[in-house]
């Protein structure tokens, strides 16, 4: 019961008495405090390096339109020279990219091989030795083996 007291207190605190006042109007944009002499230079010296790039920016998107309006007549025209030179030029370029791509890929796997095998040596030669070990007494059984048979083939018949 006395939660419920306290926290029914707490959130009429929150209501009636709230944290932040609103200073509305513009009085809430405009900073506290006066610029500096410093950011006021500052402001000063940008504004005309602002400008002219402002005016170099519209010069070029005037530029640019109206090269769009001399070169669009043109490529309409053109169009059925420029569309198949284009995927020919995109066709090789792709193929180029292609052939990289690939050659690349053969080189990094050929290099994961080499490592694989330079890592895996000393196993491998384990094993041909055991192998040849094995390979070596089988040979030896055999050979005494082939006496044996013999012998038994003279005396079945």
């Amino acid at each position: 019961m006395a939660d419920r007291e306290r926290e029914r207190e707490r959130l009429h605190q929150i209501q009636v008495h709230p944290q932040q006042r609103y200073e509305g109007g513009m009085k809430s944009m405009l900073p506290q405090k006066r610029p500096s002499k410093s950011q006021v230079l500052a402001v000063v010296a940008l504004l005309p390096v602002s400008g002219t790039l402002l005016a170099l920016a519209a010069l070029c998107l005037i530029g640019s339109i109206i090269g769009l309006c001399i070169t669009t007549p043109l490529f309409i025209i053109f169009s059925p020279v420029l569309v198949p030179a284009a995927i020919a030029v995109g066709l090789s370029v792709t193929g180029f990219l292609a052939s990289g791509t690939f050659g690349l890929t053969g080189l990094s796997s050929l290099s994961w091989v080499l490592k694989y095998f330079r890592q895996a040596a000393p196993e491998v030669k384990r094993r041909m030795e055991e192998t040849t070990g094995y390979m070596t007494q089988k040979t030896r059984e055999m050979g005494q083996e082939i006496p044996r048979r013999i012998q038994e083939g003279k005396e079945g018949k």
